[in-house]
């Protein structure tokens, strides 16, 4: 939360270095008889979206409605279910509706269709600010909206007793701690979470942007430093 923070590749050029140094205290102990390609994508996308259900505050047992379904949602989906929570994820993309369903999800519609009861909570993933009426609306009293993305395009009117009247909250998530990366690998120790991973080698980083930015892309894009299977 500082107000001065820098970031590698947002703020200075780099983020792609095979080795890096690091202070310790930021570092985690990965678990072992994990593959890289399953772990790499929880050290950033299963982070935040960890940090987005806590902020979410989603009662035990209560039914979570998940907007966007890509690289951090498919993790903090299956979080919410194994703590016992019904998940229902609304998305554009006919492929991730079926992914939300085999991965456990109650139900997967398109982001303008209601939920088939009044959420608990909600988190928004997808970077549209349009959603974000569309997901208070679907709250039920005293109800959370998370927002987990660092980027939001422009969040049209609200209209007060519409979209937020009867106690509903807005949550923005702009940082996770390095207590929610001990838990969250904690849970993954306990119960493994299914890690839908799109490979890249190390040299084709330029085709995994490419396919990020184009929707190409199924689950989490992950470079690999090593050939496979050395």
């Amino acid at each position: 939360m500082c107000p001065s923070s820098l970031y590698t590749g947002w703020d200075a050029d780099g983020g792609y270095a095979e080795y890096a140094t690091v202070p310790a205290a930021y570092a985690y102990a990965l678990p072992q008889g994990c593959a890289e390609e399953d772990l790499a994508p929880l050290l950033c996308a299963g982070i935040i979206g960890y940090r987005a259900l806590r902020r979410a505050d989603l009662p035990p047992g209560g039914h979570l409605g998940i907007y966007g379904y890509g690289a951090s949602a498919h993790l903090t989906a299956q979080i919410a279910l194994a703590q016992g929570a019904s998940v229902h994820v609304f998305t554009r993309s006919p492929a991730a509706r079926g992914l939300a369903v085999r991965l456990g999800a109650a139900s997967a519609a398109d982001p303008s269709a209601p939920p088939p009861r009044p959420l608990d909570a909600a988190i928004l993933f997808a970077p549209a600010g349009e959603l974000v009426p569309l997901a208070l609306r679907a709250l039920g009293s005293g109800g959370t909206l998370s927002i987990a993305g660092i980027h939001l395009s422009a969040i049209p009117p609200l209209d007060y007793r519409r979209d937020l009247f009867r106690e509903r909250t807005v949550r923005s998530v702009t940082a996770n701690t390095r207590a929610d990366g001990r838990a969250l690998f904690a849970l993954a120790a306990e119960r493994p979470l299914r890690v839908m991973v799109t490979p890249y080698a190390f040299d084709r980083a330029d085709r995994a942007l490419d396919d990020l930015a184009a929707g190409r892309v199924s689950g989490v894009a992950v470079l690999r430093v090593r050939p496979a299977g050395s």
